[in-house]
């Protein structure tokens, strides 16, 4: 049976960073893939957009993560010279009932950490409209410090790190079973794939995203009780079709389960729309149907009423790994270590949705704390 020190189950942007962290700390690690290929799931059907921190719950693990992650995330890709941009956003009120909600927010980014240079500032229709001519609104916050990257240039210098760190990384490798085992008052573990290879493990990371829950289920001797359930909310992206007007990201006031049907650029400008919530039953459910269309018009003509007919193109759908039901309240990022379920050695990751992308160093950070906090 292979022996290796550290397992990191899943090659997302946040499995990467972590196996990253450990690996630079000096253990032996190996991540394990089920894919042909890295970060090809909720990693790569995203809106690739680094977050200021400004809407989440105060005191959350993703408020703090993100203020922590993104200003990480910027000197890294700074330092690597990884293709980013600090565009800043404009969060948009498109009726006066919207406007004290700007208020609000301004009021939770604050409390956040999102302050100094990086604070968001109340700009009136006229000011919105000076920096966007195409814009329309009641009135807008400024939210400077938010960004774009490319993400899949990310992950490949995450995994460059990774593997100058003499870390290894085996795809086609998909995780099948969990056996805890207890050693001299330790907890160890053997991995098993699909192909029959058993790993001896001493610490094993699971970051497996959409699956996460289900795998969790999967080590043998592991108390399910507080264990999460995995549900899928569906975001569908439309390209715009032709150049766009816009060269700042626009988002409008956050609706349930996501942050509206907003506008972002990638690194060459092109503009895309998305995501939308869409719950379903499996995490398989990729296709864009171009009857959804119709509501992006809807959404989007409500601040940029020059949106011509035809110019939406479907473009591609991604999932959102949810601890909580569509009936409950939008659920933090959960890192279940060995402080929260007795078992040394073994750290969960739960809903690890947006902002991930941004808070991915910062997660890596926590999840070495959270190892070397029972070691």
């Amino acid at each position: 049976m292979d022996q290796i020190q550290t397992v990191v189950l899943g090659a997302g942007v946040v499995g990467l960073a972590v196996a990253r962290e450990l690996a630079i700390q000096g253990q032996e690690v190996i991540v394990l893939e089920s894919a042909d290929a890295f970060g090809t799931g909720t990693s790569s059907r995203n809106s690739e957009v680094i977050h200021a921190g400004i809407y989440y719950p105060a005191g959350s693990l993703k408020a703090k993560l993100c203020v922590q992650g993104r200003h990480m995330l910027y000197a890294y890709c700074q330092e690597r010279q990884i293709p980013h941009k600090a565009c800043g956003k404009l969060i948009v009120a498109t009726s006066e009932a919207q406007v004290a909600q700007l208020a609000a927010i301004q009021a939770k980014a604050a409390v956040n950490g999102v302050l100094g240079d990086d604070q968001l500032r109340l700009l009136s229709a006229a000011q919105a409209q000076a920096m966007e001519p195409d814009l329309k609104c009641e009135a807008a916050l400024w939210s400077p410090s938010t960004g774009i990257v490319d993400s899949h240039a990310l992950m490949l210098s995450f995994l460059g790190d990774f593997e100058n760190a003499s870390g290894i990384l085996a795809l086609n490798s998909e995780f099948a079973s969990a056996q805890i085992v207890r050693d001299s008052g330790k907890s160890r573990f053997i991995i098993r794939t699909q192909d029959g290879t058993e790993i001896w493990a001493e610490n094993v990371i699971n970051s497996t995203g959409l699956v996460a829950p289900i795998v969790a289920r999967q080590f043998a001797g592991m108390a399910l009780a507080h264990l999460p359930r995995a549900y899928y909310a569906k975001g569908n992206y439309f390209s715009l079709s032709g150049r766009s007007p816009f060269s700042r990201l626009i988002y409008p006031v956050p609706e349930a389960a996501g942050l509206g049907v907003h506008l972002t650029l990638d690194m060459a400008g092109q503009a895309k729309f998305g995501p939308d919530v869409e719950w379903v039953d499996s995490p398989d459910k990729l296709h864009v149907d171009p009857g959804r269309g119709d509501a992006f018009y809807a959404e989007v003509r409500k601040y940029w009423p020059g949106l011509k007919d035809g110019a939406l193109i479907p473009s591609y759908a991604g999932i959102r790994p949810k601890i909580n039901s569509p009936q409950e309240t939008a659920a933090d990022f959960c890192i279940m270590g060995p402080a929260e379920h007795g078992v040394d050695g073994l750290v969960h990751l739960f809903g690890i949705e947006s902002p991930g992308l941004t808070s991915s160093l910062a997660i890596s950070q926590a999840v070495a704390q959270a190892l070397q906090a029972n070691a």
